[in-house]
């Protein structure tokens, strides 16, 4: 069985690296939500859901079950896809609540609850989640896209300027000239691609 390839994240926003969920790090396109397993390792490589849940529904809930969960996180993806290619680049400005009812709808499922611990330094408030049907692996995408949405500049949010790449990022860099989702990979290709023109141009 071949290892899967390890997701990307160099969104520098989770809800932006949950976008990038899919997209051709080569050569061919990569969909690390594909199915339910991928959508277990791709959330367990965010970090968005704590081990444990994660195992638990790896060993307990039916493959069916989980492959419908990821084809609603596709359809999220989408939307989300749609969103951003819409407002990127620009202040945000949403002239209607009903744009944003897919993540909203989500986010009313949640069922969080605080706890207060008691530790050596002394008590802290924690915030903690129910997980009782594999749909609530959704909620912490929907929170990271709700985070991204309300705290995110929009003017600084690019595509990636690689020939072929699909990825997205929030530009946080000081004189906002960030222009690749990453120097290791599209960067590198641009400079490699700009030496080869400047010989060609010189022979």
């Amino acid at each position: 069985m071949d290892t899967p390839i390890p997701a990307i994240f160099v969104a520098d926003s989770p809800g932006l690296d949950f976008l990038n969920s899919i997209a051709t790090p080569v050569d061919t396109p990569v969909d690390w939500i594909s199915d339910g397993a991928g959508l277990l390792r791709w959330l367990r490589e965010a970090q968005l859901v704590p081990a444990p849940v994660l195992d638990r529904f790896s060993k307990e809930a039916k493959p069916k079950d989980l492959n419908a969960v990821a084809a609603q996180a596709r359809e999220l993806r989408e939307w989300l896809r749609r969103f951003v290619v819409k407002h990127k680049g620009r202040p945000l400005s949403i002239r209607s609540a009903q744009e944003l009812e897919p993540l909203n709808a989500l986010l009313r499922q949640d069922r969080k609850f605080h706890q207060a611990v008691v530790e050596q330094e002394g008590i802290r408030l924690d915030t903690q989640r129910h997980w009782p049907l594999p749909g609530s692996l959704l909620i912490p995408i929907a929170e990271a896209i709700a985070r991204m949405i309300s705290e995110e500049d929009f003017t600084h949010i690019k595509a990636c300027e690689g020939h072929a790449c699909t990825l997205m990022f929030a530009d946080h860099t000081r004189a906002r000239g960030r222009r690749w989702c990453s120097m290791g990979i599209c960067g590198n290709r641009a400079k490699v691609s700009a030496h080869r023109k400047r010989q060609q141009a010189a022979q």
